[in-house]
């Protein structure tokens, strides 16, 4: 037996060894357990690296998707129908007080005038802006379809299925970005994600409706509860391009499309009316002006640093008090022939006017006798100078321009005349002052203008005189767009 202070003692010991033998085997366990950690350590960080960046990929892609949309070009065109380039480049001279486009001098380039298209009319050149080809390519040969016993009613190229070749919207599109377009040419049926085209049928409320039908659904309640009711169809006035200006702000703001057209009218009109340069023609201008200054605004607040805006149009404008009325020309030469309720029954040769110009249709262009029929004809008006004629081109010379591809010859007059469209009547006459074209597009007075602002635009480059078709792909090019199947070459290197 052991005393019982040793066997106190030994309690204690054993005691002290049961705590540090506890102690030990905790280290034991932790330092195992460190061991472990460090050898399991670079297998769970990529494990867990790897769902981290799931999870980041999964929540951060629409983000990133949504950042490399919003990093896109903007590109916003801007038509001005009939807006002659001295407008601007000599704006002083005419008294024009336009600050917004005078800016377009000095913040970008600019050209001294754009030679148009055959013929100088609106709905051809404007397809010939964006699309880069002449209209004998793209399908859109007139303002008005060619309709020799009259039968559509003065129906326009309004649909874009008659469009042949790919546009800028199309380009973009490809490029994974949205589109809009407000009132401008040959848009009914287009593959544009904001559509409000151009059309009219009777020039009463009741376009409104046909308006709503053919226009992107919903589109123009949704713009009519934000902003008010929107002014399409034929209505001309300033009024209504200070609408449409402000469905361009809208849509700018709120849909954030990747490109949007808009067509301005009221100049057109005006000018039509009280002739080019008229203190009527200025006061629209620059009412119209603003309107630019207010899109370019919008433009330049949804994309800073990356909106370009173009200022374009689709031709000149000519004076004129005398008229070339060819129908009554042809009708005594058996080319066609009227029923005893004045509409035309049957036709061998038939003149297709546009404001400046005719194009000469033949029924049989491979009937020679009808062909050397016109010829004589045209070429009688043309030997005198008081018929006003500019020019007779026959069809290969016509077609080599890019015009007409279905007509035998091409009539162009000289400024100061105008084609008339009556069945009877005279052939000369003398007329009320107004405004035309549609004359040759190589007559200084039929120039369109084309301006241009951007990021990495030169600022006050004068580009001299270009060819309307250089205008699409130079757009697509610094939008960052692919449109090979134009034409025309960018401005710019």
């Amino acid at each position: 037996m052991q005393p019982a202070k040793f066997m106190g003692e030994q309690q204690n010991h054993e005691a002290l060894g049961t705590k540090y033998n506890v102690e030990l085997t905790l280290q034991q366990i932790e330092s195992q357990g460190k061991r472990q950690v460090t050898m399991m350590k670079p297998k769970r960080i990529w494990a867990r690296s790897r769902c981290i960046f799931s999870l980041f990929c999964f929540f951060a892609m629409p983000w990133l998707t949504a950042a490399q949309e919003k990093a896109s070009p903007l590109l916003v065109v801007i038509s001005v129908d009939g807006l002659r380039p001295d407008y601007v480049t000599a704006a002083d001279a005419h008294g024009a007080k336009v600050p917004h486009l005078r800016k377009f001098l000095h913040d970008g380039m600019y050209a001294m005038g754009v030679t148009g298209v055959i013929p100088t009319v609106t709905y051809p050149s404007h397809t010939t802006l964006i699309t880069g080809v002449w209209p004998a390519k793209h399908g859109i040969l007139a303002n008005q379809t060619f309709d020799p016993l009259q039968k559509n009613h003065e129906g326009w190229y309004w649909y874009a299925e008659d469009i042949r070749v790919p546009t800028l919207w199309d380009a973009a599109s490809a490029a994974g970005r949205t589109t809009a377009s407000i009132q401008w040419p040959v848009t009914v049926g287009a593959k544009i994600n904001w559509n409000i085209p151009e059309i009219w049928r009777a020039g009463t409320p009741e376009d409104a409706k046909l308006l709503r039908v053919v226009s992107t659904p919903g589109l123009l309640a949704e713009g009519k509860a934000a902003i008010g009711e929107y002014r399409g169809g034929i209505d001309a006035t300033p009024e209504s391009d200070e609408v449409r200006g402000k469905y361009a702000v809208w849509i700018l703001e709120n849909k954030r499309p990747g490109l949007l057209t808009l067509h301005l009218i009221a100049l057109d009109h005006i000018e039509h009316e009280a002739q080019p340069f008229s203190p009527k023609a200025m006061v629209v201008l620059e009412r119209l002006d603003a309107v630019i200054g207010k899109v370019w605004e919008a433009a330049e607040r949804v994309a800073p640093g990356r909106a370009f805006v173009a200022v374009v149009s689709d031709h000149g404008f000519a004076n004129y008090d005398q008229q070339l009325n060819l129908f009554p020309a042809f009708q005594k030469a058996h080319l066609f022939s009227v029923d005893d309720k004045g509409k035309i029954s049957d036709w061998r040769a038939m003149p297709w006017e546009t404001g400046g110009s005719a194009a000469i249709v033949l029924k049989d262009p491979k009937n020679g006798l009808t062909a050397a029929t016109v010829r004589t004809l045209l070429t009688k008006l043309a030997a005198d100078p008081a018929n006003g004629i500019d020019r007779v081109l026959e069809g290969e010379e016509l077609h080599r321009k890019g015009g007409y591809p279905n007509a035998s010859f091409f009539l162009g007059l000289k400024p100061g005349w105008r084609t008339g469209s009556g069945l009877t009547g005279p052939v000369v006459s003398s007329i009320k002052a107004g405004g035309t074209h549609g004359e040759l597009p190589d007559l200084p007075e039929m120039r369109a203008a084309f301006f241009l602002v951007g990021p990495g635009v030169p600022a006050g480059k004068n580009l001299g005189l270009i060819d309307m078709r250089d205008i699409a792909p130079t757009l697509a090019k610094e939008a960052g767009l692919s449109l090979p199947t134009a034409d025309g070459t960018p401005l710019l290197p």
